[in-house]
């Protein structure tokens, strides 16, 4: 499957529930592990553009000025060490901004209210693979019925050695319609598929987009990849 999605209209259906319900047309959230903090995940589009060259890729300057406050949004529904279980569950909610009996995502959606999530999970579900899929349909299903397009994300590792994680997310794309961000495949031309020895930790480098040496890092090429994404779903479900 492509790096970037294929779109349809359902999507279109979801978005407009979505404005229905009060969500915001210009915002959205992470979902995932330590993977998806601001630190390492597209925190430099909110902090200027001295922390970011763009090149070749100048059509992202709008989405990037559309989407200002999500970039260096710490979520509430990601953080160190969370599988696809850890989001449902209310013990790891944010006692501060979270109600008593909330989950994670669940207040994720209620405080942000995003139009949009980016969820990336499945390397931190290996140890309890059976439960990776039904918790992803239930994400899934969740976003769905709160408006939230969820941009299903593929992982570069490979910890669980039969793909059958990242089988699953695009998979389950397709099942329900929704993009999928195949993270994996742009990483795969990266030396060492954009991995560190640990060949789980994605490599560094800064949001250098006109930079080729730079390039052949994982993590510049995550955000790049992340932000044509966000950009294509949003054109798509916004225009008329």
């Amino acid at each position: 499957m492509p790096i970037l999605p294929e779109l349809n209209g359902r999507l279109k259906e979801i978005y407009q529930h979505g404005m229905e319900l009060g969500n915001n047309p210009k915002a959205f959230s992470k979902i995932g592990d330590c993977g998806s903090t601001p630190a390492w995940f597209l925190g430099d589009f909110d902090r200027g553009e001295k922390f970011y060259k763009l090149g070749n890729h100048q059509n992202l300057t709008q989405v990037i000025h559309e989407f200002q406050g999500s970039y260096d949004r710490t979520s509430l529904a990601a953080k160190s060490g969370f599988n696809a279980s850890s989001i449902f569950a209310p013990i790891w909610a944010n006692k501060t901004q979270c109600q008593a009996d909330e989950s994670p995502l669940v207040c994720e959606y209620r405080v942000h209210r995003p139009a949009f999530a980016f969820i990336m999970l499945g390397s931190n579900d290996i140890w309890h693979p059976d439960e990776f899929e039904p918790q992803m349909r239930k994400l899934i299903e969740f976003s769905i019925e709160q408006g939230v397009i969820p941009i299903l994300s593929t992982k570069a590792d490979n910890l669980e050695e039969d793909g059958s994680i990242n089988d699953v997310i695009a998979r389950l794309s397709v099942e329900y319609g929704v993009p999928l961000w195949n993270y994996w495949l742009a990483v795969q031309p990266l030396p060492k598929h954009g991995l560190q020895k640990d060949m789980v930790h994605i490599t560094w480098g800064p949001n250098r987009f006109d930079d080729p040496q730079v390039m052949k890092a994982g993590w510049p090429v995550r955000n790049l990849t992340a932000l044509q994404v966000l950009d294509a779903v949003w054109r798509f479900v916004a225009t008329p």
